[in-house]
């Protein structure tokens, strides 16, 4: 007899999800034992790592991964990573557990109320009708979480899993393509637009995606500098590139005076324009005009653009290459930055000291994963993103995501070199991944900014009005004790010379590397970033 998770792991197969990420529970049971030799289970400590692992690893594969959690108790406690996972537009299916069918209707230990406990972040939650629906309701998902680029949930009951499934349908399609092209007659408006435009500029997000190669020649067509969206979850254009210009101010005040320098500014899988600080006036200044190029219905929707258009942004930047007039190609200016400080080989070390070192010795086709908030000012100056998962970060602003999903990128991407650059305050909201990375031999690097506070929320503090902060700090943990407690190797590193001689012993063997290694690197509070 042909059974209801028989079936279901034929759709899991038929969508590559034969990688199962999971913190299990009983409700799990029935699902998990006996798993098919050709379907991968990957245990994380805690839910949030499991669907940071899996972000990690939809990032890595660019198609939906699949985790498994464990009704409300996992569901909970995932929340955050599955909010995380929507901002970033990470595919992923979600199964959840959940009580037996059968006395649903008496609220048994463990029965939860699943529908609404994720809130709006999840691209679908499908509850079932019956178990031979089930395999219908994860395809769809699979189609679901493509399509909106986010997380789609499936409750499924204990008991559903072994129901008969003979002669059943599936109610969705076996295959789903996506036609990405556009018409020159679509496109028209947007043409004539940037046609007229005198100081034509550009802002490139993490909505870009597979598009860099279309971008590069649309902004190089153009001769027009290209700017990063701010607080962007993924780099958008390669930041090596001579028309890159830095990343947008996050407030309104700074980004009109910075925007004033042009007539028509295109936004391409960038939000118009994402913001932190709230500061109030106009987005853009007068005379400035705004067009936008997503694939996101929301974002488009909600983006005060004269013009957007929805569609691929890839598809429409090559289009646009060959559509438009070629212009010269000036060098922009970058905007002013504050001078790094000088390596040195006594004294503390500064987070940017660690960043310089790291660029240096960083492969080209690294991807890096951010979650150090107080130093992120520096790795965007310091360390250029060259590829478009040369930076990665978690979008919706909360923590606990690089270390997981640095485990999973590691292992959907086993032969590229992956580093998570993350502060020690950020690093114990996902500490347990280092468990994973060892146990399944994820070999990425976690570079740790060891101050012993949460630095930014100091600076916050001091910038409302002065008065102590009311939290203390921590430098009594010792990262590289609790890295090693995990199985994961961990060096404590107090000086430059120590930095330098480790980072030279293991940054050539990274990308082979099947071992993770975790660096604990004390470094001087510096009292002159602000957020």
């Amino acid at each position: 007899m042909t059974t209801v998770k028989d079936a279901v792991f034929d759709v899991l197969r038929r969508h590559g999800l034969t990688t199962l990420f999971s913190n299990p529970g009983s409700t799990e049971v029935p699902l998990l034992t006996g798993l098919p030799d050709d379907l991968r289970f990957v245990l994380g400590l805690h839910e949030g790592s499991v669907v940071g692992m899996a972000t990690g690893w939809a990032i890595g594969r660019d198609a939906p991964a699949l985790a498994v959690l464990h009704t409300t108790a996992g569901l909970g406690n995932a929340v955050g990573a599955i909010a995380t996972a929507r901002e970033n537009r990470a595919p992923l299916v979600v199964l959840v557990g959940q009580q037996d069918r059968r006395h649903l209707a008496l609220e048994p230990f463990l029965a939860g109320r699943l529908a609404g406990l994720a809130g709006d972040y999840p691209v679908r939650v499908d509850q079932p009708v019956r178990p031979q629906d089930v395999p219908g309701a994860v395809a769809r998902a699979a189609h679901e979480a493509r399509t909106h680029r986010g997380p789609a949930l499936v409750v499924v009951p204990m008991d559903d899993w072994d129901a008969p499934f003979d002669g059943e349908i599936v109610a969705a399609p076996a295959r789903l393509l996506r036609p990405a092209a556009v018409s020159d007659a679509e496109l028209a408006p947007l043409v004539e637009l940037l046609s007229g435009a005198r100081r034509p500029a550009i802002v490139a997000g993490a909505g870009v995606r597979d598009g860099w190669d279309a971008l590069v020649e649309l902004a190089e067509r153009l001769g027009c500098p290209v700017h990063q969206e701010s607080f962007g979850g993924r780099a958008g254009f390669p930041q090596d590139h001579p028309q890159y210009a830095g990343v947008l101010p996050a407030d309104r005040a700074r980004l009109r005076e910075l925007l004033a320098a042009y007539d028509v500014v295109l936004a391409v899988g960038a939000p118009v324009f994402r913001q932190y600080p709230y500061v109030p006036g106009p987005l853009v200044p007068e005379g400035t005009t705004v067009a936008l190029v997503t694939d996101d219905p929301a974002e488009a929707h909600r983006s005060p653009a004269g013009l957007a258009v929805l569609a691929a942004p890839a598809a429409v930047c090559a289009r646009l290459a060959a559509l438009l007039p070629q212009r010269p190609r000036p060098r922009p200016e970058r905007g002013t930055q504050e001078e790094p400080r000088e390596s040195v080989a006594e004294g503390p070390l500064w987070p940017a000291d660690v960043l310089r070192e790291l660029a240096e010795r960083l492969p080209a086709d690294a991807a890096l994963i951010e979650e150090a908030p107080s130093a992120r000012p520096d790795l965007h100056r310091l360390v250029p993103a060259r590829t478009s998962l040369g930076f990665l970060s978690a979008a919706m602003g909360g923590l606990g995501f690089a270390l997981p999903a640095a485990v999973g990128l590691k292992m959907a991407l086993p032969g590229r070199p992956v580093v998570a650059v993350v502060g020690d305050g950020s690093a114990l909201y996902g500490l347990h991944a280092l468990w994973s990375a060892a146990h399944y031999r994820a070999g990425a690097l976690f570079v740790v900014l060891s101050n012993g506070r949460y630095a930014i929320m100091d600076r916050l503090a001091e910038r409302h009005g002065g008065g102590k902060a009311p939290w203390p700090a921590f430098t009594e943990i010792d990262m590289a004790a609790l890295a090693g407690s995990l199985g994961c190797p961990a060096v404590k590193i107090g000086s430059h010379a120590e930095l330098t001689a480790v980072l030279d012993d293991i940054m050539p063997l990274l990308p082979d590397r099947d071992s993770p290694v975790l660096l604990d690197v004390a470094v001087a509070v510096d009292q002159r970033f602000q957020p």
